[in-house]
């Protein structure tokens, strides 16, 4: 039988083809090894963490192995970035190579429909998701939204002086609020304990448990996706986002056909769908995931710094005395008086280096492979973690790292370091498209309630880890004394806060 020339001579060149890149491939990565990895790692679970707190076990194996290391999950390698300078490097400088998520099909398919950002893969739904989102929420798209968020931080300090003990919840009723706002234009009082906020956190909490390692076995036999019976609790939980975000887009609409809408980011999108070309459920899911992610880390925020603030007396009278002779007596404060404030400012970047919202990071793929300090790499599809706490705690970039010292943050000068950055809304093109609300709303709040009120420990007692879970406590973790300030009586401050 003879043999066709043209398709054997095609063979012969596609095998040469595949051989000669093999060849390249093999001889680039001669000499290349993954960074180091901790001993012990179970042939096939991996390397062991504890259910809670993992950060602080990382961060050990950062500080003795170096500033990039490989974990085994399994059957994958995790690399974490756990110093400043390779976060920089690697996360920042090349970004556009680990743009991309690892797949989720628990937490990003099976519970999100492929629609949260969160876990949209890099691609042309995650870029019009993204370009939708920042044409909203760039620095001065967001000043737009500097009332809002002064007029519930006002609200804020007088729920403080009501009920004191529960600044939790009134740091999560301000985030709902802000954020309801800006998402759907809902002017009405807003509660943490409203359905719909309940609704996202519920949202919330199917997220992280779907996020836990283990949790459900279709991360390592993904047919699981397929069976009809299975991951049913997650399906349902589709459903019931889906219904909620689609309920408050059709609000919208509604208001809109009427000409009650209030300017929102779903007016926005529903006022441009051909330009930024989403279908309604993605835009709904894109706002909800919006909603669902800021309202969360924002209470964060707040709580965090409202515990330093209390745990650390001398760097509060710093921002204080500063208040004092910038402010006064005689006005209340403002958007406008940011620059003025370094010491607040240092404060803050402070609280969140010391106590990051999210410390492990999220999750990075490469979508190339990453060279830096050879011999070590990072091969094109590894999961990669810019390590937020063990960064934090880097002893080169930030000394003595386990105090709380703001004044890490001011020059000589007496001016607030441009030099030196953070990074607690993530890197790259994934860093947090709603930095920029959460910047302000953080400054705000903070501003507000240290110009109010000088707070303090009623008791010892209590975790410094307790809002480095991702969520709030459902307890109090803190009892927390709000007293105000010498510069009027509770009567006075209230009159103040209502001038407004």
């Amino acid at each position: 039988m003879l043999l066709d020339w043209s398709v054997y001579g095609s063979g012969v060149i596609a095998a040469a083809v595949v051989a000669c890149a093999f060849f390249l491939v093999t001889s680039k990565h001669q000499g290349l090894s993954l960074p180091p990895s901790p001993p012990g790692a179970h042939w096939f679970k991996g390397h062991s963490m504890p259910y809670d707190y993992s950060f602080l076990q990382v961060t050990r194996w950062v500080e003795e192995l170096g500033p990039i290391i490989t974990l085994k999950q399994h059957r994958q390698n995790v690399v974490i970035i756990g110093r400043y300078q390779a976060a920089v490097d690697i996360m920042e400088k090349q970004g556009a190579l680990s743009v991309d998520r690892p797949r989720s099909i628990a937490a990003g398919e099976i519970l999100s429909g492929g629609l949260r950002l969160l876990f949209t893969s890099a691609g042309p739904r995650f870029k019009k998701m993204r370009k939708a989102l920042h044409s909203h929420l760039q620095p001065k798209a967001a000043e737009r939204y500097q009332p809002i968020q002064l007029a519930h931080a006002r609200n804020m300090v007088i729920h403080l002086l009501d009920t004191p003990e529960d600044f939790q919840l009134h740091a999560q009723t301000y985030a709902a609020s802000v954020i309801l706002q800006i998402s759907y234009g809902k002017t009405s009082p807003t509660s943490a304990l409203d359905p719909d906020v309940q609704g996202v956190q519920r949202a919330m909490n199917n997220i992280r448990k779907a996020l836990q390692p283990g949790a459900y076995l279709v991360e390592s036999y993904s047919f699981l996706k397929y069976v009809p019976w299975y991951a049913s609790d997650l399906k349902e939980a589709h459903k019931e986002d889906a219904e909620l975000y689609m309920r408050q887009l059709d609000r919208v609409k509604s208001q809109m056909a009427s000409g009650d809408a209030e300017p929102s980011f779903s007016k926005f999108l529903l006022e441009n769908q051909a330009e930024v070309n989403l279908t309604e459920k993605e835009m709904a899911f894109l706002t909800g995931g919006f909603f669902t992610a800021g309202s969360d880390t924002t209470s964060l925020g707040i709580c965090i710094i409202l515990m330093c603030a209390a745990l650390h007396p001398e760097a509060q009278t710093a921002v204080h005395e500063e208040i004092d002779a910038i402010i006064g007596k005689d006005r209340p404060p403002t958007f406008e008086d940011h620059d003025s404030l370094p010491q607040l400012r240092a404060f803050i970047a402070e609280t969140m280096r010391w106590r990051p919202i999210i410390p492990p990071g999220l999750p990075h793929r490469t979508t190339e492979d990453i060279f830096w300090a050879s011999p070590r790499h990072i091969p094109f599809g590894t999961t990669l973690f810019g390590h937020h706490w063990a960064i934090s705690r880097d002893p080169d970039t930030f000394p003595d790292p386990d105090t709380f010292e703001p004044q890490r943050w001011i020059t000589g000068e007496g001016h607030f370091r441009d030099d030196l950055k953070f990074f607690p809304y993530g890197f790259g093109r994934r860093a947090c498209p709603g930095l920029h609300i959460a910047n302000r709303s953080l400054f705000i709040t903070a501003l507000l309630i240290l110009w109010s009120f000088r707070l303090s420990m009623r008791s010892p007692s209590g975790n410094v880890f307790a809002y480095s879970r991702g969520f709030i406590p459902r307890e109090r973790a803190f009892d927390i004394k709000f007293e105000p300030t010498r510069r009027m009586d509770r009567m006075e401050l209230r009159a103040a806060v209502k001038s407004y």
